[in-house]
Order: C-alpha cells, then structure tokens, then sequence
C-alpha cells in the first residue's frame, strides 16, 4: 500500500506512528485548524479517521516499517528489548560501590551501569569563609534506575505476558463444552435443557 491521496490523512497517519500512538496529538498536527478546537471535539474526529479501513491500514503499514527498520538497521526487535529489561533488572549498586559507601571510578562500572544511570549530580562541599574557606569534601548524587517500573515492563513484555489473565473455561462438572450444531424445533431445544439442569 502507498502513501494515503489525502496528505493530511497521510500526515496523520505518519504522526501516530512518531509519537507513539496518540491519536488526537497526531490530528492536531496533521489538521491545523483543529488546534483551536475542545480536546472532546479532535478526540471524536480522530477517533473516526483512525477507524477507517484505509488509514487503519497504513498505519499497520508504517508500523510494521519502522519496526523493520529498527530490527534491520539496529537491531532492535522483541528480544533484544526483553534481554535489555533483564540486564537493568539485574543491576547490583555493589558494582558501582565500595565497601565504604564510596563510589568506584567511573571506568570500573559495568556497561549496564553507564547507560541506564538517569543522572549524576556532584557538588562541592566547603567550610570557612573568606581566606580560610576550603574545599572539605564532593557531594555526589545518582538517580538510580526505577527497578519496580523496569519488573513491570518486563513482566508485560510480548514474550512474557506475566500480567496477562488466563482463563479457563469448561463444560459441565469440568467436562469437554458441549457445541450442538444442528437444527432443531423449539421444543427440542427445550427439552436438551431441561435434561442439561436435570444432570446438575
């Protein structure tokens, strides 16, 4: 499938793809005029165009090439993004930390550290004043990452589906369902339920 005759569908389709699935956002930026309405007005007209055969389509469409893209050129798919959850889930601050409570040099911190670290913040510590002020120490500050956030998003991943229901259904005292398929009177249907409260 190409690209949509109506640029601003086309617009539009793009945009959702980018911001990751806002629908109204996405209208807003491919209707301009739709800035200046209420938020209940742009949510119903994009709830609509996104729920028409073709622009559902190319979204589809534009999904399935990005996430080609992302697997292609850096690979990036579903299990490099679960093996990335499992590292941070992972993480031990004794990898960064002495036994004192001081922090390593930087260059002894493992990969995994480095680059989910959220920020680091160092300030001077300094008593005195004038003349006989001096430097008395380094305050330093790290954000670690959101462990709990990091377990629900691999408890969510596709390949593990640890918060996904699972339900069970079963026919009579545990039994097979029953399906019947074939046509019959009123009084035939009857008299099989009859018979089915009958068994309970």
């Amino acid at each position: 499938m190409s690209a949509l005759e109506k640029q601003a569908d086309e617009n539009a389709c793009q945009q959702f793809v980018l911001n990751g699935g806002n629908q109204s956002a996405a209208y807003r930026v491919a209707f301009p005029p739709s800035k200046r309405w209420k938020d209940k007005t742009v949510h119903e007209k994009a709830s609509r165009l996104f729920a028409g055969g073709k622009v559902s389509a190319r979204v589809s469409e534009l999904v399935e090439q990005v996430a080609k893209i992302a697997e292609e050129k850096f690979q990036v798919d579903a299990e490099y993004v679960l093996r990335r959850l499992v590292e941070i889930d992972r993480m031990d601050v004794a990898d960064i930390l002495k036994d004192n409570g001081s922090f390593k040099p930087l260059s002894e911190w493992p990969m995994v550290w480095r680059n989910f670290i959220s920020s680091i913040d160092m300030a001077e510590l300094f008593e005195g004043r004038g003349d006989k002020r001096e430097q008395v120490g380094v305050l330093k500050k790290i954000k670690w990452p959101d462990k709990v956030r990091n377990l629900e998003m691999l408890g969510k991943h596709v390949n593990v589906n640890a918060f996904k229901e699972h339900r069970e259904y079963t026919g009579l005292k545990g039994g097979p369902i029953q399906t019947i398929t074939t046509q019959m009177t009123p009084q035939e249907a009857a008299e099989i339920y009859a018979d089915t409260l009958h068994d309970e």
